[in-house]
């Protein structure tokens, strides 16, 4: 006989991990006990070693769904301590801490069941849980993941809940949010002054009926509060759009199951997988043939954003009432989701018609999860709820010294590194207010504190006027520790790289809309070669004029003026003409771009989609909704070197857009031949970079491949070329995963050398 100590890390807190391990130890006759660490959880058990052995091998075989295991440290031979049988002891406090934290996961099928049965103790509790669903990342201040340290912490257990706690058999054993009706929060309603009206059942039915009537509700989620209303009313969308200033930005929709879902959209295997996995993200679905109109108030493309519900809340307010109810997150002009009870009434007053709320704080907020389904995977426009704080793992094998690197400005994040994982956090937003960036500054905080991480460098990007960067530059400033400034388009690259575990070097698309080049001039239609250690800009597009600067990303007509006025166009006629012609004569507030967004703006403007944006990146989701999917043909166009650049000249291009436009052919035949001179340009920059270096591996990245035409075909076409090419899978391919990538450079400077993946692939 002797004693073995053995160390778990990785996800085993909060998905019933230690439940898990009293019954396998059960089934060998062990005794000893486990506990929570600030590490993950350690296991110690007396017997003889061949059984102790055989144990350890049985614990990642079975181990809960929810659960991840990053490693196992035995250590056997050690004295017996006598052991007579086995508990689930007081969490331990270490100096060091190593554990993961779960996602927040939605409401399992057997919560659901008990939710929905009349005799239930837990029928109808909006806030049913147990060791396989419910709250985590959310409502966690600190660990290890106990009670104490949650938002549950002001709801002790009534005696039923907590013999079902103590209960081996009992799925809520140590299942830390366990409540009920008589112990647990509760849920109440509001209404549009902010007084209390009802409680439980009845504030559901309030909320129920206040959404029947047409009007719009503000209900509280795991992460932050949501306004709500009917999908089948135009009207009622229209004035949730005006009283939330949000003119055409498309909402999400949330449907009470698949079949529901499937009235609207189009839903494959893999897509169906992804809408009713536990994360329960907003897909991407494409809408019915029939449905375009009747969705248009909704969403003014191909495709609508859909999520089941994921909260018993969720249920009970569906019940069989309701098919779908716009879901959109409450928040007001760029600044972060709200997430208290007192904000929402003071903030939402006029725009909220009632409230539907509870009394369970929100830690944490966090934003629904955004993606589309990709080569049967998630393919994400924003990772958050459902996934964060679930680390991207870096190496098997290699220790990486901490680092924290601060992103960009639009769709800001921040990533931290330890040991052999990166924490990327939750949506944040643009940085372009004090809310959002007090948001960011205290999320930093938040994951150093969870994770215990104390950066021994800092990342930014190259522009120095980002509060990103000015972030970066303090906290380096005040730890003395090393900044390395990381350009942008590199960073995109190494994000790809990063996310599909890539070392050596590649050829890098990266198009987007602007990020500051090391030229100083803007960049953004890029063709890179190279790696973490540093790349070279290969090929590129020739530069836009932005007439007035960032306002040409939202009146498009400035793009489209220049360039139809490059190409030797008569645009004497237009409105402003004489404004921006002087703009341009004199060089005020004209910076050139080579952004590849600003191209399909411009191209947007002379088709006629859209001339002036209401959203971000608005004139290409147009374009790309418009572009007949059956169309091959292409415009044409030249590739042209200078300063060793091969820069692609749109000249032509634009020149025949226009001219085509004239003699009355289709807008969407144009827009498809349009984007389909795009991958044509981007596979002979890709094979003349090829030729220059031997590199036959293309990496995709940059917000310009949230657009689904351009990626069911350009990669295919790469393949044809005999090109290996990998997008992104993990993180997303916008700015919010550009910290990644600016942390894996930074890791490379600091390792001085040495392969980050510990892999030539």
């Amino acid at each position: 006989m002797e004693r073995a100590l053995i160390k778990i890390h990785g996800i085993v807190q909060g998905v019933g991990f230690r439940p898990y391990i009293h019954r396998l130890v059960r089934e060998y006759g062990l005794n000893g006990n486990i506990k929570n660490t600030s590490s993950g959880v350690e296991l110690e058990l007396d017997g003889e070693k061949s059984d102790l052995e055989r144990l350890v091998a049985e614990i990642p075989r079975r181990a809960p769904g929810l659960s991840v295991i990053e490693s196992i440290e035995p250590q056997y031979g050690l004295p017996c301590a006598g052991f007579e049988s086995f508990e689930i002891i007081k969490s331990k406090k270490e100096a060091f801490r190593n554990t993961l934290i779960s996602p927040d996961i939605c409401i399992c099928d057997d919560c659901l069941r008990e939710l929905m049965t009349p005799g239930d103790r837990r029928y109808h509790y909006p806030f049913i849980n147990c060791t396989n669903c419910g709250p985590r990342f959310t409502i966690i201040k600190d660990v290890p993941y106990d009670r104490v340290k949650t938002s549950m912490c002001s709801f002790p257990m009534c005696p039923e809940c907590d013999a079902e706690y103590h209960d081996i058999e009992n799925r809520r054993y140590h299942a830390q949010p366990n409540a009920c009706p008589a112990c647990g929060p509760a849920a109440f309603f509001l209404d549009a002054d902010g007084t209390r009206q009802a409680e439980g059942d009845e504030a559901v039915s309030l909320a129920k009926g206040l959404l029947k009537a047409g009007k719009i509700l503000a209900v509280k989620g795991l992460g932050g509060i949501h306004l709500a209303c009917r999908v089948d009313d135009s009207a009622i969308a229209e004035q949730l759009r005006r009283r939330k200033e949000r003119d055409e930005k498309p909402f999400a929709v949330m449907c009470r199951d698949v079949t529901c879902a499937g009235k609207y959209c189009e839903i494959t295997p893999e897509e169906e997988a992804v809408l009713t996995g536990s994360r329960r993200p907003i897909v991407l679905l494409r809408k019915k043939h029939g449905m375009e109109a009747k969705l248009l108030h909704l969403s003014e493309n191909r495709y609508l954003g859909v999520m089941l519900p994921y909260t018993p809340l969720h249920y009970l307010l569906f019940g069989e009432t309701f098919d779908a109810l716009v879901m959109t997150s409450a928040n007001l002009s760029d600044t972060p989701i709200l997430h208290r009870n007192s904000e929402a009434v003071e903030k939402l007053r006029g725009i909220a018609d009632g409230f539907l709320l509870h009394d369970r704080e929100i830690q944490t907020r966090c934003d629904d999860s955004l993606c589309m389904v990709l080569d049967g995977g998630e393919y994400f426009f924003r990772r958050s709820r459902g996934y964060v704080p679930y680390p991207i793992r870096f190496s098997d094998r290699e220790q990486f010294p901490p680092v924290l690197a601060c992103g960009a400005e639009q769709k800001a994040s921040f990533c931290l590194t330890k040991g052999t994982n990166a924490f990327l956090c939750q949506h944040i937003g643009d940085l372009k207010n004090f809310e959002t960036y007090e948001h960011y500054r205290e999320q930093i905080r938040h994951f150093q504190r969870l994770f215990d991480i104390e950066p021994h460098a800092v990342a930014r990007d190259l522009h120095p006027d980002y509060l990103s960067s000015e972030y970066a530059r303090e906290i380096s400033e005040q730890a003395q520790i090393p900044l390395f400034l990381v350009q942008h388009h590199h960073a995109h690259l190494a994000s790809c790289m990063a996310d599909n575990r890539l070392d050596g070097d590649v050829i890098g698309l990266i198009w987007d809309g602007t990020g500051l080049g090391t030229d100083g001039t803007i960049w953004g239609g890029e063709c890179l070669t190279g790696g973490y250690e540093g790349f070279l800009r290969f090929g590129s597009i020739k530069p836009v004029r932005l007439i007035g600067g960032d306002r040409a990303a939202e009146e498009l007509d400035r793009v489209a003026f220049a360039l139809l006025r490059e190409t030797g166009a008569d645009v004497s006629t237009w409105e402003n003409a004489g404004l921006y012609e002087g703009m341009i004569t004199s060089g005020l507030n004209c910076p050139l771009s080579s952004g590849m967004g600003r191209l399909f703006d411009g191209a947007a403007a002379i088709l006629d989609i859209k001339h002036i944006a209401s959203y971000e990146g608005q004139g290409a989701v147009l374009l790309e909704a418009a572009a007949d999917e059956m169309e091959t043909g292409l415009l044409p166009f030249e590739l042209v070197s200078e300063k060793n650049i091969l820069l692609f000249d749109w000249r032509k291009t634009v020149a025949a857009l226009a001219e085509y436009k004239g003699h009355g052919i289709p807008t969407g035949q144009l827009a498809a031949r349009f984007i389909n001179t795009l991958i044509r340009m981007a596979v002979m920059q890709c094979e003349a970079a090829r030729e220059a270096t031997g590199l036959s591996r293309v990496v995709l990245s940059g917000g310009c491949f949230q657009n689904r035409y351009l990626l069911q075909r350009l990669p295919e076409q790469l393949r044809k070329c005999g090109f290996t090419v990998y997008h992104h899978k993990r993180v997303s391919c916008n700015d919010e995963g550009l910290s990644l990538g600016q942390a894996v450079i930074a890791l490379h400077q600091l390792g001085k050398g040495k392969n980050v993946f510990g892999s030539s692939t």
